[in-house]
């Protein structure tokens, strides 16, 4: 949580300038605080495996947070039980005249297939402009992330060949970026997938920003010009074990031209166990999003995101 200090005291200058976040008295005793409502539309196969992802991150913050699982209704997912999707998610028509402070929007393993074949575009296509005047931020995650940027800024992925597959060291391209309070300048990521973004497509929209990249797996975060919804092309929620378990999902398919995951095991040694180095990052990119983007900034009165419009 921010600290509380004097606005004329010297030190509140200084820490601005390093990017700390400083909460003058004056805005303190102004603040009405409620729990935030964050939506979860799950596009990932094993929905309990990435509810669990998402939710540890979302949890460790002192921000009281209420969730709402979203689902497509379009399509049934085969990896999760109906009785599960039955009792714990919802659809967008049985929550479309609700508000949200934020929205999580996941990955899925369609990238290889056209935006406009996916089963449940259509439906994506209308949450994503339902979200524009009912949800104050986004966070669009891997494939979650190249649906949105296609749909509302006609950014075209490039599908690849050969799978980016492993953690990577990245580099902060925006140092004065809320989003990236406290970062290292190098810190790692984990990604598993088949496209990259164009960086001069991107930095030819004057609406977007790259925040963060790395030199060898490509763009990490796009930030919107408002600071309000943002691209991720990583999985900084994977477990220690979701890498390994996917590779050797693959090597059971007879996927000959999967490769070890770069800097994954020690020594590369799959029967190694992974060192688990991107968990404080990724705890980092949650909370600062949780409080700097949508905490100090959603309406206390969620009827009022209509004149909030992006």
């Amino acid at each position: 949580m921010p600290i509380n200090i004097p606005s004329s005291l010297p030190a509140a200058s200084t820490l601005e300038n390093e990017n700390i976040f400083v909460m003058t008295q004056s805005r303190a005793i102004k603040q009405d605080i409620r729990p935030l409502r964050i939506l979860l539309l799950n596009l990932m196969p094993k929905k309990i495996e990435t509810e669990t992802q998402i939710l540890r991150l979302l949890s460790n913050s002192p921000i009281q947070i209420n969730i709402e699982l979203l689902q497509t209704k379009n399509h049934i997912s085969k990896n999760t039980s109906k009785e599960h999707m039955i009792k714990f998610y919802k659809t967008i028509d049985q929550i479309q005249n609700q508000r949200f402070d934020g929205m999580i929007v996941t990955g899925a393993p369609v990238e290889k297939i056209k935006f406009e074949h996916v089963d449940y575009w259509n439906e994506l296509c209308k949450i994503f402009d339902w979200a524009k005047l009912n949800v104050y931020s986004t966070l669009n995650i891997c494939w979650g992330a190249i649906a949105n940027l296609y749909y509302n800024y006609g950014i075209n992925p490039h599908i690849l060949k050969d799978k980016i597959f492993g953690i990577f060291p990245h580099n902060i391209l925006d140092n004065s970026h809320t989003l990236l309070r406290g970062f290292d300048e190098i810190f790692w990521v984990p990604h598993s997938r088949y496209f990259d973004l164009d960086a001069k497509e991107i930095n030819n929209n004057k609406n977007l920003k790259i925040l963060t990249s790395s030199p060898i797996s490509g763009i990490h975060i796009v930030a919107d010009k408002n600071c309000r919804d943002f691209f991720i092309t990583g999985h900084s929620e994977y477990d220690r074990d979701t890498l390994a378990n996917e590779y050797k999902r693959d090597l059971n398919n007879n996927n000959n031209k999967i490769s070890i995951p770069y800097a994954y095991f020690q020594n590369d040694d799959p029967n190694s166990a992974p060192v688990f180095n991107w968990r404080c990052h990724a705890n980092m990119l949650f909370s600062n999003w949780l409080n700097y983007i949508v905490y100090q900034n959603t309406p206390y009165n969620l009827n009022d995101l209509d004149f909030m419009k992006r």
